[in-house]
């Protein structure tokens, strides 16, 4: 029997679009993955849900991808800037993979990761190329308001910036804090990020980094919210995002 209209599912438009799985698997995969503190992996998804590792790892991508939050406008006032490195800790590898995969000292073979966290508001986090100072002050003149007070450490990529932010530098060989001039905020971001990453998941990819911070940044950004509404948050945002 042919129908007038073509029929549709309340999936449809959503992250869970074209999924044959049903909305009680879901639904609380995204309640699990909000509400923990250093994320979830996808084998503890497996076993609460009853599904298969794989799936879970589908689940968990999809809803990642909801995660991603709207950036509205840019920051302003007091905002810190900082980098990390990403990678594989040597002293966890067998002997022949640091072999194969540390060909260097410090972030040699480890990928960039810029963050930038308005005080009092939310933070910003992405994958860079490099720490060259026209990838990093071209990130910030994209991502933070001119005339704002920016606080950094001493990487000479930052230097510069007078020209349009009020910024200061702390010296981490001196000390860490000098009234207000500290990065403290990014600090502690990067600290929540690496639990998760070296704690729960263990082992990510360069290519799905970027899924995991927004999950971070999504999770840190809501902080003060309780349990229900961060859910209410990230389920508002599952429609338009279709993989």
């Amino acid at each position: 029997m042919n129908h007038e209209r073509r029929q549709f599912s309340i999936k449809v438009g959503t992250i869970m679009e074209d999924s044959p799985i049903g909305l009680d698997k879901w639904l609380p995969a995204m309640w699990m993955l909000q509400n923990s503190k250093n994320g979830i992996s996808s084998c503890e998804i497996a076993r609460a849900l009853g599904v298969t590792q794989k799936t879970a790892w589908f689940l968990l991508h999809r809803i990642r991808l909801a995660q991603q939050g709207k950036q509205s406008g840019k920051l302003a006032g007091e905002v810190e800037v900082d980098e990390t490195f990403i990678g594989g800790k040597s002293r966890n590898m067998h002997k022949d993979k640091r072999a194969r995969v540390i060909t260097g000292t410090g972030g040699k073979d480890k990928t960039v990761v810029m963050g930038m966290m308005e005080r009092g508001g939310s933070v910003r986090a992405f994958v860079v190329d490099n720490r060259r100072k026209k990838e990093l002050q071209k990130q910030i003149r994209d991502h933070v308001e001119a005339g704002s007070a920016i606080f950094s450490d001493e990487l000479k990529s930052y230097d510069g910036l007078e020209s349009d932010y009020q910024h200061a530098v702390i010296n981490h060989a001196v000390e860490y804090v000098n009234d207000k001039v500290h990065t403290n905020g990014m600090e502690n971001f990067w600290s929540l990020l690496k639990r998760g990453l070296h704690g729960t998941y263990i082992s990510v990819e360069p290519f799905h980094l970027f899924r995991y911070i927004d999950e971070q940044a999504c999770r840190f950004n809501n902080r003060k919210m309780d349990d229900a509404e961060r859910f209410e948050n990230v389920v508002r945002e599952i429609g338009g995002k279709r993989c």
